[in-house]
């Protein structure tokens, strides 16, 4: 459903969504902000009359973030790219405007459509790229029509989920409780010598708080509750696998897409796809970490609004480390990608002399090849957490987009520091944080 875009009626506190209509494919969404004024809006509506330009769709609200202003949502005709620039341009300069250009499409120079509310991840939850409820005719159940039918259930659990409601619980079966059984038994031998610190010291804590045992397999909704406490991720149902741009998107606001299926008890130790076992044993763990959190946070709000191009960098980036990557632990290397940490395979193998590894780079480690069906010829090896969060901010500095963005985990929205008011409400958060560090430095003394 490309083409949607949540905006609040004046008056309202519901989100109401607009979607184009198939005649309407060729239409760009354009959110504006203007002083509170007699004639702003009418000369604003004036530039688009005298370019030719025709609106489609228009509605406002008061702003949020500034309460002498309001925000502008249109919809336009985008046949005139040319005069459409002009007039952004003219809104910015001449008539002091807040403009961003939203966009679904692949338009060259509009920035693509994301979420600024964490409710907007609904909007893209079930537009998933394979499995689902179908299955390729190579998964192992494939030919099983009860596996088949049981992810049909889990499918649509996903599809009904909306952000705020509790996770449906579900009753697994003894099979399936045997699958995961396996599973679990089989990479709780190699944890303590093949995991990171980190995964190891809350593996425990999962066990006590979320039912991590042999014969359980956790629902989500505990682990996604403990989650909050920890670090404030959590966990959102999916049904199968999400386009790079929507599942990055989720990490920004610390949702972290799992899917609640488990894989084909004929094949315990693989999955063509993730799966329960994938998320649970591999991602959980981490996401409890802050220091990794906020690193998996940072992927996300670097990919907002990127260009497709830095999208598929940023993809990669996520492949060579939150999936699979390595850090150093003194003299020894460990593994805290989830990749790693859910397959006794491959856990073993990346810290045998046989695959290559090298030092994080993300310049290089951004544009590397890497087969998904197979262990990796290749691993990335970061220092610690605090030099990938770097690493990565710096990286993130070189994206091509006309503003930056932070998470405010308070309104759960994502902001926009495009403008001096923004500018100067994120200088005072910080001057109050410091102010803050400061008195507890004087009492620690």
């Amino acid at each position: 459903r490309d083409g949607l875009l949540g905006v609040e009626h004046s008056g309202s506190g519901e989100s109401s969504y607009i979607e184009e209509s198939k005649a309407q494919n060729d239409a760009i969404s354009l959110i504006f902000s203007l002083k509170e004024e007699v004639g702003a809006l009418a000369k604003v509506l004036r530039i688009f009359e005298e370019k030719g330009i025709n609106l489609i769709h228009i509605e406002s609200r008061p702003s949020r973030l500034n309460k002498d202003e309001y925000e502008f949502f249109i919809n336009l005709e985008g046949k005139n790219i040319p005069a459409l620039e002009g007039i952004i341009h003219t809104l910015r300069d001449d008539i002091g405007a807040n403009v961003h250009e939203l966009s679904r499409e692949k338009r060259k120079d509009a920035v693509p459509w994301f979420p600024r509310t964490i409710k907007e991840l609904d909007r893209f939850a079930n537009q998933i790229l394979s499995y689902g409820a179908e299955l390729d005719a190579d998964h192992p159940g494939f030919k099983d029509p009860v596996y088949r039918a049981r992810r049909k259930e889990f499918a649509d659990i996903a599809y009904n989920y909306r952000h705020g409601q509790p996770i449906p619980r579900v009753t697994y079966t003894e099979e399936e409780k045997r699958t995961w059984g396996t599973v679990f038994r089989e990479l709780k031998t190699l944890y303590p010598t093949h995991a990171c610190y980190e995964h190891n010291h809350v593996f425990p804590l999962l066990e006590k708080y979320c039912g991590y045992e042999e014969d359980n397999i956790p629902q989500l909704e505990d682990v996604s509750n403990f989650l909050k406490s920890c670090t404030g991720f959590r966990l959102r149902p999916v049904a199968g696998l999400l386009s790079s741009r929507d599942f990055l998107a989720g990490l920004a606001f610390r949702v972290f897409h799992s899917t609640q299926y488990i894989r084909h008890s004929s094949r315990p130790m693989y999955t063509p796809e993730p799966d329960v076992c994938h998320e649970l044993l591999g991602h959980v763990p981490l996401f409890a970490d802050p220091s990794f959190a906020q690193f998996s946070q940072e992927i996300g709000l670097a990919s907002l609004g990127a260009p497709d191009e830095y999208i598929e960098k940023l993809a990669t980036v996520y492949w060579f480390t939150v999936e699979f990557g390595l850090c150093k632990e003194g003299n020894e290397i460990k593994a805290y990608g989830a990749g790693l940490l859910s397959s006794f395979g491959e856990l073993q193998y990346c810290l045998s002399n046989k695959p290559a590894i090298e030092p994080l780079n993300l310049e290089r480690t951004a544009v590397q090849k890497y087969p998904v069906t197979e262990f990796q010829p290749i691993y990335y090896v970061a220092e610690s957490f605090k030099d990938a969060k770097q690493k990565l901010r710096k990286y993130a500095s070189t994206i091509s987009r006309p503003f930056s963005v932070r998470y405010n985990p308070y309104t759960e929205r994502i902001e926009v520091l495009d403008n001096t008011k923004q500018l100067k409400n994120l200088a005072d958060a910080i001057s109050n944080e410091l102010g803050l560090l400061c008195n507890a430095l004087q009492k620690i003394k």
